[in-house]
């Protein structure tokens, strides 16, 4: 690791927002990497000067700096600081398929009902999730995925708008998402989060089910060379979808 000097400017926290302070740390650290203040291999400042210039707790500096190292954001270096690491490559669990496809493929009829297709502005989660600076336009749309009349995905999509510029002027209803975005700027990475969730009150109106109803969850980010180009929660019934994988050796 090596040891550039870094600039401090322009880090503060706001006490009053509802985001959290730990998830406001994590953002400033992230809006230096991402615009270019903080590059790969930086040392940023220790976890006493960040406590001292943002006027926070340490148990609050300190969580940030291990959910920014789990997430391979940073590199920490036990007696010596916390570095920037160096960008790593995305390689998807699952192939990425078109729900449309797959839905046809089973001789069933696929139907779309787009409930949010929307232009917005960052916030802390978002600029998060799509690593790109609070405030940065952004595009959001939910769509309702059917198979035979029967809801099976909610998708909820955010998409970078520099890259996709006409992206709220397409019928998502006749294309998916994935077909569009797949036909404009090929996916070259993909990374998938998967785990079991309860979904919310509007969710489960969405999808007609039981509150008590788990459902599989998929954070779903992808890549076109180095540009991350959307970000997708697919939620799924348990009860109506499963998850297949298959595995070459």
């Amino acid at each position: 690791m090596t040891n550039k000097n870094v600039t401090h400017s322009n880090l503060s926290v706001n006490e009053t927002s509802p985001v959290p302070i730990y998830m406001q740390v994590k953002q400033l650290i992230h809006n230096k990497i991402n615009d270019g203040s903080w590059t790969a291999n930086t040392k940023i400042p220790s976890e006493s000067e960040l406590v001292n210039l943002l006027g926070c707790s340490r148990m609050t500096v300190n969580r940030a700096l291990r959910e920014l190292t789990a997430d391979g954001i940073l590199v920490r270096v036990q007696g010596v600081g916390s570095f920037v690491a160096e960008e790593k490559r995305h390689t998807a669990l699952f192939q990425i398929h078109n729900i449309a496809d797959e839905i046809k493929d089973r001789n069933h009829e696929h139907k779309a009902k787009v409930v949010v297709l929307e232009s917005i502005k960052a916030d802390t989660n978002q600029s998060y999730l799509m690593q790109v600076r609070e405030g940065q336009q952004l595009y959001h749309s939910i769509i309702i995925h059917y198979e035979n009349d029967i809801p099976v995905q909610i998708e909820d999509r955010l998409v970078n708008a520099s890259i996709t510029p006409e992206y709220l002027q397409q019928d998502f209803t006749h294309i998916t998402p994935n077909a569009y975005l797949m036909s404009l700027v090929p996916m070259t990475e993909g990374e998938h989060t998967v785990k079991a969730i309860l979904a919310t009150t509007q969710e489960c109106k969405w999808l007609k089910i039981n509150k008590t109803e788990p459902c599989l969850f998929i954070q779903r980010r992808t890549w076109s060379k180095n540009n991350l180009i959307s970000s997708a929660r697919l939620i799924y019934p348990g009860t109506r979808y499963q998850l297949e994988g298959k595995f070459t050796s």
